[in-house]
């Protein structure tokens, strides 16, 4: 196997492309992933078919992206797809963070901070534009922006595209103003906590799904998550963290708050997001499968 900051990827005749599929669907096939749609049980309007079906969909758009497509054109392209299921928003959160990591990884240099950093920077304001069209595919929950940035509001979708153009803002400047959510963090450092969570998944043994449901809850007892945060308020979303801690690398605790956080309707979705991105890093790095 290669080092896991590297960037030869693993498997026989599967590239990028195929890898962030590939992600897509271990994503939903680790288990147990506490409150999340996993191979052991479904949610209450999502069902493990419907993140089936939105990863095939979500082919098209990463396609666009590795064959250097503007990111916001491949993203926007992805969700589309994605969005052709019964389920509704399955993985917008992933291919956020998947579309900027594929470009990175068909880019020259090895996939790490610095290449994906670069793809960000590249980002224009049409990219911003085809990012807000996304919206207009699925709902997205998201935090209420500031009282200055109602323009800018994205369940506003292609409305908001006139203020963007205003305001000059790239893609990237969209992530930056994005305070406290999640994938934009990753957006504005590198992808560092993907890469560090990436490199976890790499050092471990055993299945895969068995890696990134270990991978989980250890991210999930480190962050706050900010689909948690966003349906439940601060504090449950710190009550999570803690209680992800308690139950790490003790598999039957893990199993209980799986159950747990089903009940009570608990989805640490923007965590399956960063663990899906960190999947896709370490199957480039040479996981195998």
């Amino acid at each position: 196997m290669t080092d896991a900051r590297g960037s030869t990827p693993g498997g026989v005749g599967r590239g990028p492309v195929e890898n962030a599929q590939l992600a897509l669907l271990v994503d939903v096939a680790a288990a147990p992933k506490p409150g999340n749609v996993d191979r052991d049980h479904d949610l209450a309007e999502l069902r493990i078919e419907h993140f089936l079906a939105g990863a095939v969909g979500a082919g098209e758009g990463l396609r666009r992206a590795a064959a250097g497509a503007p990111v916001g054109v491949a993203f926007e392209r992805a969700v589309a797809g994605m969005s052709d299921q019964s389920g509704g928003n399955t993985q917008f959160g992933c291919l956020l963070l998947l579309v900027p990591l594929v470009r990175a990884a068909v880019a020259d240099g090895p996939l790490d901070g610095d290449t994906v950093t670069a793809v960000v920077e590249s980002t224009t304001v049409a990219d911003a534009a085809d990012f807000y069209r996304a919206f207009e595919h699925v709902d997205v929950a998201v935090e209420e922006p500031p009282a200055e940035l109602t323009e800018l509001d994205v369940r506003r979708g292609a409305d908001a595209v006139p203020a963007l153009r205003e305001r000059d803002l790239t893609l990237a400047d969209v992530m930056a103003r994005s305070e406290g959510d999640g994938n934009a963090r990753e957006w504005t450092t590198g992808f560092e906590r993907t890469f560090e969570t990436a490199a976890a998944i790499y050092d471990d043994d055993g299945p895969i799904t068995d890696r990134v449901s270990r991978a989980f809850v250890d991210r999930l007892a480190r962050d706050e998550d900010t689909l948690v945060r966003t349906n439940h308020g601060p504090e449950v979303a710190a009550e999570v963290v803690e209680r992800a801690a308690a139950a790490r690398g003790d598999p039957e605790a893990v199993a209980e708050l799986d159950a747990a956080f089903v009940e009570t309707g608990i989805n640490p979705g923007t965590t399956a997001d960063l663990l899906t991105a960190a999947t896709f890093v370490a199957l480039e790095w040479g996981v195998e499968v």
